[in-house]
Protein backbone atom coordinates (compact mmCIF):
# COMPACT_ATOMS: atom_id res chain seq x y z
CA UNK A 1 0.00 0.00 0.00
CA UNK A 2 1.12 3.09 -0.48
CA UNK A 3 1.76 5.76 2.21
CA UNK A 4 -1.07 8.40 2.59
CA UNK A 5 2.08 11.32 1.84
CA UNK A 6 2.73 9.93 -1.61
CA UNK A 7 -0.98 10.16 -2.14
CA UNK A 8 -1.81 13.51 -1.77
CA UNK A 9 1.74 14.71 -3.58
CA UNK A 10 0.41 12.46 -6.76
CA UNK A 11 -2.85 14.46 -6.32
CA UNK A 12 -1.22 18.17 -5.67
CA UNK A 13 0.31 17.06 -8.70
CA UNK A 14 -2.29 15.87 -11.18
CA UNK A 15 -4.34 18.75 -9.73
CA UNK A 16 -1.43 21.48 -10.75
CA UNK A 17 -1.50 19.61 -14.25
CA UNK A 18 -4.94 20.08 -14.38
CA UNK A 19 -5.12 23.64 -13.80
CA UNK A 20 -1.84 24.31 -16.15
CA UNK A 21 -4.26 22.59 -18.41
CA UNK A 22 -6.79 24.74 -18.51
CA UNK A 23 -4.76 27.92 -18.28
CA UNK A 24 -3.38 27.08 -21.35
CA UNK A 25 -7.10 26.53 -22.90
CA UNK A 26 -8.07 29.87 -21.65
CA UNK A 27 -5.06 31.38 -22.82
CA UNK A 28 -5.32 29.96 -26.52
CA UNK A 29 -9.05 30.68 -26.71
CA UNK A 30 -9.30 33.78 -24.68
CA UNK A 31 -5.87 35.44 -26.69
CA UNK A 32 -7.70 35.28 -30.18
CA UNK A 33 -10.78 36.52 -28.71
CA UNK A 34 -9.10 39.41 -27.29
CA UNK A 35 -7.57 40.31 -30.18
CA UNK A 36 -10.93 40.54 -32.47
CA UNK A 37 -12.74 43.30 -29.26
CA UNK A 38 -9.46 45.26 -30.07
CA UNK A 39 -8.70 46.59 -33.28
CA UNK A 40 -5.41 47.15 -34.13
CA UNK A 41 -4.78 51.25 -33.80
CA UNK A 42 -4.70 52.20 -37.66
CA UNK A 43 -3.93 55.67 -38.73
CA UNK A 44 -6.08 57.93 -40.93
CA UNK A 45 -3.73 58.54 -44.12
CA UNK A 46 -2.81 62.35 -44.21
CA UNK A 47 -4.57 63.89 -47.00
CA UNK A 48 -3.55 67.61 -47.47
CA UNK A 49 -6.00 68.31 -50.93
CA UNK A 50 -7.95 66.48 -52.89
CA UNK A 51 -9.83 67.35 -56.16
CA UNK A 52 -13.50 67.92 -56.06
CA UNK A 53 -13.65 67.27 -59.93
CA UNK A 54 -14.43 69.73 -62.54
CA UNK A 55 -16.17 73.22 -61.45
CA UNK A 56 -17.86 73.42 -64.96
CA UNK A 57 -19.94 70.88 -64.71
CA UNK A 58 -21.40 71.35 -60.49
CA UNK A 59 -24.65 73.98 -61.46
CA UNK A 60 -25.85 76.34 -58.59
CA UNK A 61 -27.62 74.85 -55.97
CA UNK A 62 -26.13 71.32 -55.97
CA UNK A 63 -23.80 69.42 -54.91
CA UNK A 64 -20.69 66.33 -55.55
CA UNK A 65 -19.38 63.68 -52.63
CA UNK A 66 -15.70 63.20 -53.74
CA UNK A 67 -13.44 61.01 -51.37
CA UNK A 68 -10.99 62.82 -48.91
CA UNK A 69 -8.52 60.73 -47.57
CA UNK A 70 -10.47 58.00 -45.30
CA UNK A 71 -14.03 59.76 -45.16
CA UNK A 72 -15.51 61.69 -48.03
CA UNK A 73 -15.97 65.54 -48.51
CA UNK A 74 -18.96 67.39 -49.92
CA UNK A 75 -18.52 69.74 -52.34
CA UNK A 76 -21.55 72.65 -52.39
CA UNK A 77 -22.20 74.78 -55.13
CA UNK A 78 -24.48 77.25 -54.08
CA UNK A 79 -27.31 79.43 -55.64
CA UNK A 80 -24.68 82.57 -55.82
CA UNK A 81 -22.41 79.89 -57.28
CA UNK A 82 -20.28 80.10 -53.82
CA UNK A 83 -18.31 76.65 -53.49
CA UNK A 84 -18.25 75.15 -49.99
CA UNK A 85 -16.68 72.25 -48.97
CA UNK A 86 -16.68 70.18 -45.86
CA UNK A 87 -16.62 66.54 -44.83
CA UNK A 88 -19.49 64.81 -45.75
CA UNK A 89 -19.32 61.94 -43.04
CA UNK A 90 -22.23 63.39 -40.13
CA UNK A 91 -20.67 64.05 -36.28
CA UNK A 92 -23.51 61.68 -35.00
CA UNK A 93 -22.74 58.07 -36.64
CA UNK A 94 -20.70 59.22 -39.31
CA UNK A 95 -23.97 58.71 -41.69
CA UNK A 96 -22.84 60.37 -45.15
CA UNK A 97 -24.75 63.72 -45.56
CA UNK A 98 -26.42 65.47 -48.60
CA UNK A 99 -26.67 68.80 -49.73
CA UNK A 100 -30.76 69.90 -49.65
CA UNK A 101 -31.43 72.63 -51.95
CA UNK A 102 -34.86 73.39 -51.32
CA UNK A 103 -33.45 73.99 -47.28
CA UNK A 104 -29.90 75.56 -48.16
CA UNK A 105 -28.45 72.98 -45.65
CA UNK A 106 -26.76 70.18 -45.37
CA UNK A 107 -28.96 66.97 -44.61
CA UNK A 108 -28.14 63.39 -42.90
CA UNK A 109 -31.27 61.05 -43.64
CA UNK A 110 -29.54 58.82 -40.69
CA UNK A 111 -31.37 60.57 -37.81
CA UNK A 112 -32.64 64.62 -39.68
CA UNK A 113 -29.69 65.88 -38.43
CA UNK A 114 -28.90 69.69 -39.91
CA UNK A 115 -26.15 71.50 -40.58
CA UNK A 116 -25.89 74.93 -42.26
CA UNK A 117 -23.95 75.81 -45.35
CA UNK A 118 -20.95 76.38 -42.88
CA UNK A 119 -21.18 73.50 -41.20
CA UNK A 120 -22.57 74.10 -37.93
CA UNK A 121 -25.32 71.85 -36.70
CA UNK A 122 -28.36 73.22 -36.56
CA UNK A 123 -30.50 70.56 -35.66
CA UNK A 124 -31.42 67.30 -34.82
CA UNK A 125 -28.57 64.74 -32.91
CA UNK A 126 -25.32 66.02 -34.21
CA UNK A 127 -22.78 66.85 -31.13
CA UNK A 128 -20.51 68.95 -33.22
CA UNK A 129 -20.37 71.21 -36.88
CA UNK A 130 -18.56 68.90 -39.60
CA UNK A 131 -15.31 70.21 -40.66
CA UNK A 132 -14.70 72.76 -43.16
CA UNK A 133 -12.08 72.85 -45.87
CA UNK A 134 -10.68 75.36 -48.01
CA UNK A 135 -11.82 75.39 -51.58
CA UNK A 136 -10.19 77.09 -54.53
CA UNK A 137 -10.58 76.22 -58.75
CA UNK A 138 -7.77 75.93 -61.01
CA UNK A 139 -7.96 75.20 -64.67
CA UNK A 140 -11.74 74.17 -64.09
CA UNK A 141 -10.60 71.94 -61.16
CA UNK A 142 -11.87 72.73 -57.61
CA UNK A 143 -8.73 71.77 -55.39
CA UNK A 144 -10.12 70.65 -51.78
CA UNK A 145 -7.52 71.33 -48.80
CA UNK A 146 -7.28 71.30 -44.90
CA UNK A 147 -7.34 74.35 -43.06
CA UNK A 148 -4.46 75.23 -41.71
Amino acid sequence: MSAPGARRERRSFLNWLLGTWAAGVLAAIGFPVMRFLTPPDVPEPTTAAASGGQASTLLPNSFRIVPFGAKPAIVIRQASGELKALSATCTHLSCTVQYRGDMSQIWCACHNGRYDLNGRNVAGPPPRPLEAFDVSVRNDEIVISRRA
